[in-house]
This record gives structure tokens, sequence and C-alpha cells, in this order.
């Protein structure tokens, strides 16, 4: 890289035939998040786990989906319905679901045809 040696005014001319900046609204910061897929807003393992996310994700009936995972149809309303906290052995299933359904859900299936 080349270095440029410039004197004081030579800088401060520069700067005077800048424009001046423009503060960007709110809308315009909300526009280029948008247009820039690496500003995406911040997902969260739990909105990514949420059973009706994740039930929803998969194209799967509320019957359908806790059978799926071995579980009362009770227990997932609950959990969708936010009555219920999720124990840390749901969390892992719903993880592994998260991660990879088509696996997860054929190795549950094998597991109950055993």
């Amino acid at each position: 890289m080349a270095i440029i040696r410039q004197s004081l005014d030579d800088i401060r001319a520069a700067k005077r035939g800048r424009p001046p900046l423009q503060q960007a609204t709110d809308e315009a910061i909300a526009n280029a998040i948008s247009a820039d897929p690496d500003m995406a807003p911040e997902v969260t393992l739990d909105q990514i786990i949420a059973p009706k996310n994740l039930r929803r994700r998969l194209n799967m009936t509320q019957e359908q989906f806790a059978e799926a995972i071995g579980i009362p149809v009770a227990t997932l309303r609950n959990w969708e319905q936010g009555r219920n906290s999720i124990d840390p052995a749901g969390k892992s299933l719903l993880i592994l679901l998260a991660r990879d359904p088509e696996t997860a859900l054929a190795t549950l299936a094998a597991a109950r045809a055993a």
C-alpha cells in the first residue's frame, strides 16, 4: 500500500469540498437491514425450538406431532400455550428435531416399532 503524504492545509481543503453527512432515518435503516442478509434479525434458540413453530415448519397437526415425538397431545398443547415449561429432556428432543427433523422423526418411529 502506498503512503500518501499531505499537508494539514490539503486535508482541510479536501474536507471543505465534501457534502455534509446526512442523518439516516429509521425507515432508511430498516430498509438497509432488510436488504442485507447479513443483518437479519437475531433468532434465539427458544424461537427455533418453540413447539408451535417447529410443528408448523414440519406441516404437522398437534396430534401428528405429539404422536411423532411420543408425548400426549395435552402436553404439547400446554407447551404451545405456555401453561407448562418444557423440561430439559423435551428441549433436547426439540433441538434434535430442529436440526435434522427427518432423521430424528425416523429414529423415533424406528424406536417405537422395535
